[in-house]
């Protein structure tokens, strides 16, 4: 079989780097302003369109670990709402950061490796494989 950007895939990748965009753009933004609870809105939107659309990306047709840290981010997003909404901004401000840190960058990292479909465009692209 070979490896192809279905429109899951497309999805995902384009709703996970706006969620990287957008979530840098709100941590640096000053906290607790009508932007900052818009553009918050917008990044919880893209996350869980992030999280839900890898249920549609199976390479072998199951289930992986995977989508356990998929389902892990959507009750993540849950809480991160929940603790801002009850004024605990302090655990929401933690598990808005581990979302962005686990769930985009150390996520994102894993998906450039040269065996992944995004690595082998990426590597490629410069000429490294």
């Amino acid at each position: 079989m070979t490896a192809q950007f279905t429109p899951a895939i497309l999805i995902h990748t384009f709703a996970a780097l706006a969620a990287l965009g957008l979530g840098a753009g709100v941590f640096l933004a000053r906290k607790g302003t009508f932007l900052h609870r818009m553009a918050g809105r917008g990044w919880a939107v893209l996350m869980l369109v992030t999280a839900i659309s890898t249920w549609w990306i199976r390479s072998s047709g199951t289930f992986s670990w995977i989508h356990g840290l998929s389902v892990l981010t959507v009750l993540m997003l849950a809480a991160a709402i929940w603790f801002a909404i009850t004024g605990r901004i302090g655990a929401h401000r933690k598990v808005v950061t581990n979302l962005y840190i686990g769930g985009l960058l150390i996520a994102g990292a894993f998906t450039l490796l040269p065996q992944r479909l995004l690595g082998q465009l990426v590597w490629s692209s410069v000429g490294l494989i």
